[in-house]
């Protein structure tokens, strides 16, 4: 096919991975959440549970999204330089998202700063917010659509620590924001923790860590060790499903890290809700596609 044709086909393709995405729960969290349910003893814990899954029975039955609120589209790009397209994702993505709210159809969620005026088509300055990342030598791209709705974001801050204060530091900040504002994420929470020398890169490997299959581990031991001893401390909790108490809080924790300067240690905390809409796509050359996130999917 000609660059025209590519062009269009790769917007088609993103429009419907974002709608199915906003439908279809990732195959990991489905197992977590079933994993979850079943662990419950609470008469009110396993109603919550039961409410989750026929939601999710019923937005694929009747074909709309899981959670009414499909936030402020976020892509999660890992593209090869010598992806035809390369030059054309990001207006690609834009055009794919404005189909994909009409299609789907999403709720218009993006609201300019300052002129307080919705687009109506989930499209404004910077939005969808696009993060790059480059592979050399290769023709593919990868694509994580993610959708946190608003209370996702709630609990999300991040902050450069006083020295002294050190990694116990980062725990008592994560409990801190979780026990004070984690019940408006929609609990169980999936928290992603980052660890830099300043506060944006560290805000950035949170929402990262997001993306991490759930039941993966960070690469360092020890850090694997503290993303265990923090999800053991937050289920002792028991803020459970919806909030309302039950035997776990969270689905899990994942910290991604990035070296620091000596002086200064900075925590990022990103939740995600019940409802986690993180979708991965990989397009070839040819604009073939494997839906990786979710086994056997067809948009």
């Amino acid at each position: 096919m000609d660059r025209t044709q590519a062009r269009n086909t790769f917007i088609d393709l993103i429009a419907r991975f974002t709608d199915y995405s906003s439908k279809h729960l990732p195959d990991d969290v489905r197992t977590k959440l079933k994993e979850l349910g079943d662990r419950e003893d609470s008469q009110m814990a396993k109603i919550i549970y039961t409410a989750m899954f026929d939601d999710i029975k019923m937005a694929d039955a009747l074909n709309r999204p899981v959670c009414q609120d499909t936030g402020v589209i976020q892509y999660f790009v890992r593209v090869g330089t010598k992806f035809p397209l390369i030059d054309e994702i990001e207006d690609g993505l834009r055009e794919a998202v404005k189909k994909a709210t009409e299609i789907a159809p999403l709720r218009p969620n993006a609201v300019e700063v300052f002129d307080e005026k919705n687009t109506g088509n989930n499209v404004g300055t910077r939005i969808p917010w696009i993060d790059w990342e480059i592979m050399p030598n290769r023709d593919d791209v990868e694509i994580y659509c993610y959708m946190a709705g608003g209370g996702c974001s709630l609990p999300g801050t991040a902050k450069v620590l006083m020295p002294l204060e050190g990694y116990e530091g980062v725990v008592k900040f994560v409990f801190d924001q979780i026990t004070s504002y984690g019940i408006n994420a929609c609990p169980p929470l999936l928290v992603g923790i980052g660890i830099a020398g300043s506060v944006e890169v560290a805000a950035k490997l949170s929402k990262k860590a997001l993306l991490r299959p759930l039941g993966s581990h960070n690469s360092n031991p020890r850090g694997a060790e503290l993303e265990a001893r923090i999800e053991q401390g937050l289920n002792d909790l028991h803020i459970g499903p919806g909030g309302l108490s039950g035997r776990s809080s969270v689905m899990g924790v994942h910290i991604e890290q990035a070296a620091r300067h000596p002086a200064t240690i900075a925590v990022g905390l990103s939740t995600g809700c019940w409802a986690h809409r993180r979708a991965l796509i990989r397009i070839d050359a040819s604009m073939g596609y494997e839906v990786i996130s979710h086994r056997g999917a067809k948009i």
